[in-house]
């Protein structure tokens, strides 16, 4: 196995690569019966772990997306938010990581994730994954 090389506060590859392909509950879906809607789905209470600290980190996760042919079922969706709290992912990962698998099952038109972390030293982080990605 490959020794993962320090940065000067003490994090490695390993710790930005944590949670990156753990296995989570699956988000399961339903078909969607009309068309040119948005759904809002905010989770205020959203919890991971730092993978070099292991402390746990707070926000609110909100998917914004349009409905293809089927819409994302609250109950596994949930599961799913919840199975963040076992391990360890910086919340970017997080982010990036909900709006890949989000994708995959879903398959909407366009989707955005955006994460909202609660103050940490003085700084709040906002975190925005979108796909398809716009030319911002």
């Amino acid at each position: 196995m490959k020794k993962s090389k320090a940065t000067k506060l003490g994090y490695t590859e390993n710790h930005a690569k944590a949670g990156i392909d753990i296995k989570l509950p699956p988000i399961e879906t339903w078909l969607n019966q009309y068309k040119n809607y948005t759904i809002t789905i905010e989770i205020p209470e959203f919890t991971s772990v730092c993978p070099k600290t292991n402390l746990p980190d707070f926000g609110k996760v909100t998917i914004i997306y349009e409905p293809n042919k089927v819409c994302a079922e609250l109950k596994s969706l949930k599961y799913y938010m919840l199975g963040y709290r076992n391990f360890g992912i910086f919340y970017e990962n997080a982010i990036n990581r909900i709006l890949k698998d989000f994708c995959s099952a879903v398959k909407p038109k366009w989707v955005i994730v955006r994460g909202e972390f609660n103050m940490r030293g003085g700084m709040r982080s906002i975190i925005e994954a979108e796909y398809p990605k716009s030319n911002k």
